[in-house]
């Protein structure tokens, strides 16, 4: 069975709907995906009722943003109860802050004459999706400002940017711990990929201790020495490898399926679960 763990649907930052995310993954051959939007549950119940209906594998989670020391550092959490109150409270915090994070964004581009508004950004909102700078890319390329998100990030909305505002993270240890108390498996994504900070191996080692279940060794943000990296960490902190597309739809060129998990290490993370179970067909 192929397996991806880490795809996007329109309820964060993707450009599908959960419906039609499963149904492509369906299409190129997969038998399990994961669904991890940014902060949010809001895509499950769509993506489990299209995962029964073209009889796949559906595994419900979580993307969470975290800091250390002003770095990003992502964490997927996997199988979580979404109705854990500390969970509740932590994701609708983060989603807070990135409504708040946007408005000051926005405000910092009107005074350099980049014509793009609130109602604009929110346009390219899926109902009850988590506000992201993706869709601030998605208003601008609507505009003729950019011609493409890629576009968009590389030139206006990098971590770098002038415009770039921070938002609400919690430090990776407490969002461990915030996942486990849902009955979630937390999984660090992509710890060493350029585009972020590289996650040290102290950080893997302490996070591994606070309960960190796997690394995802295998992405496309990842070159041969950083998967071996990874690999190796692993092993040495007893955590499962995992592969993943982070497939976000047409806004990005990763590939559904492009990266997969290992059935034998995916059981290592669903053996650790007692939050939501995996959607069968």
């Amino acid at each position: 069975m192929r397996i991806d763990l880490h795809t996007h649907s329109s309820a964060s930052d993707g450009t599908q709907t959960p419906a039609e995310l499963v149904a492509e993954a369906e299409a190129v051959g997969l038998g399990m995906i994961a669904l991890t939007d940014h902060d949010t549950t809001a895509g499950w119940e769509e993506a489990t009722a299209a995962a029964q209906q073209v009889g796949i594998r559906l595994v419900r989670g979580i993307e969470i943003s975290c800091s250390r020391n002003h770095r990003s550092i992502h964490l997927l959490g996997y199988l979580p109860n979404p109705d854990d109150p500390r969970l509740v409270v932590e994701l609708a915090r983060a989603r807070d802050s990135r409504v708040t994070r946007m408005d000051r964004m926005i405000e910092r581009m009107a005074a350099d004459g980049i014509p793009v508004s609130v109602e604009e950004v929110r346009a390219q909102l899926a109902p009850g999706a988590t506000l992201g700078r993706p869709h601030l890319a998605d208003a601008l390329v609507a505009k003729g400002v950019v011609a493409d998100r890629d576009e968009a990030f590389r030139d206006l909305l990098h971590d770098g940017s002038r415009y770039y505002v921070g938002h609400y993270a919690p430090d990776p240890v407490a969002a461990i711990a915030i996942v486990l108390a849902a009955g979630g498996v937390p999984v660090l994504a992509h710890p060493f990929a350029t585009r972020m900070a590289t996650v040290s191996d102290e950080l893997v080692e302490e996070l591994a201790a606070a309960g960190l279940a796997g690394l995802e060794a295998h992405h496309r943000d990842h070159e041969p020495a950083d998967v071996e990296r990874a690999v190796r960490l692993a092993h040495r902190h007893d955590l499962a490898v995992t592969g993943s597309s982070d497939y976000h739809g047409a806004g990005k060129l990763n590939r559904l399926g492009e990266h997969t998990t290992q059935p034998r290490q995916w059981s290592r993370i669903v053996e650790q679960s007692s939050g939501v179970k995996v959607v069968e067909p």
